[in-house]
């Protein structure tokens, strides 16, 4: 057995091909670091770090936050651990911080998996997989989840990368968000309603410099490309900069401007998340998926750098 000291982050996979390099992490299974020719385009954190503020993590069976831990599925009333407890909040599910393992490693693709087993709170067996690759258009995650119980199970799914724009300041950014709805939050960050965006200072709609916005927002209604997807994009003033895309699956967009983080990663970079419900969809019902015995969910999200 080998008693040496490891990254908090557990085993390190380093996957490269035409100019573009990541690292995936045992612990998460998430992404801690993604750059083209050397330049990041994701503000990730350091092999001896612990994963700051959720970056590039896989979230499961559910994103984002859930009232109180509490909420009903079928015949039963359900209580999760609150982690998040200054208020008193269930958050990004239960795989973040789980051992995940090596199914598959090549030079520029790894496949890295987790079985998630029943707890009091979420009494139901998930089979976890991530396929991480990159290549000339930029780097991909393919997931897919499975319910090995003999009953459905309620699921969501998120993940959480927070994006630069190389040498440009979150304020100098122009950003675009196909959202045509925001959820408006109470004091917990919990959803109380949806209101239009447009006319407002949360329309990104059309690329839009980010300024002075404080945002923690989750958009809905999006608007989707021919393929049914759909991407936000983050450029500077010379029209280059990043964009990342998710399929079909993905119907809602959490746009986090970093300003609760501390020390140097506050407002040093947006975090967009790909969302497949909004929060507390364990609670609303809202775009909340029904997993049945033996069924699999498929999502495809990835990130590429974009030319002036």
């Amino acid at each position: 057995m080998d008693n040496s000291p490891r990254p908090p982050s557990g085993a390190q996979w380093t996957i490269s091909a035409a100019g573009h390099e990541a690292v995936i992490v045992e612990v998460g299974g998430g992404v801690r670091s993604y750059r083209y020719d050397g330049v990041d385009l994701l503000d990730g954190y350091d092999a001896d770090e612990i994963c700051p503020g959720c970056a590039g993590q896989v979230l499961a069976p559910w994103p984002n936050r859930i009232r109180d831990g509490a909420y009903t599925f079928g015949e039963r009333s359900l209580q999760l651990d609150l982690t998040e407890p200054a208020t008193h909040n269930a958050i990004h599910g239960l795989v973040n911080w789980a051992s995940w393992r090596l199914v598959e490693e090549v030079a520029d693709a790894v496949t890295v998996e987790h079985d998630l087993p029943p707890t009091p709170g979420y009494p139901w067996a998930l089979r976890l997989r991530t396929r991480w690759s990159v290549g000339a258009d930029g780097l991909r995650a393919e997931h897919e989840v499975t319910n090995l119980s003999a009953e459905a199970a309620p699921f969501g799914f998120s993940v959480h990368p927070y994006l630069f724009v190389p040498g440009v300041a979150v304020d100098d950014i122009a950003m675009r968000v196909p959202g045509r709805t925001r959820l408006q939050l109470d004091s917990r960050l919990l959803p109380v309603g949806a209101t239009p965006v447009a006319g407002t200072e949360y329309d990104f709609t059309e690329p839009r410099r980010i300024g002075h916005a404080v945002l923690d927002v989750a958009f809905g209604q999006v608007e989707r490309d021919a393929d049914g997807g759909s991407a936000v994009t983050l450029t500077g003033a010379d029209g280059a900069g990043v964009a990342i895309w998710a399929d079909a699956e993905f119907g809602w967009w959490q746009v986090f401007t970093g300003d609760t983080l501390n020390g140097d990663r506050h407002r040093r970079s947006v975090a967009v998340e790909p969302m497949t419900c909004p929060p507390d969809a364990f609670r609303s019902g809202r775009d909340l998926i029904t997993l049945d015995p033996g069924g699999s969910w498929r999502g495809v999200w990835g990130v590429r750098p974009t030319a002036a």
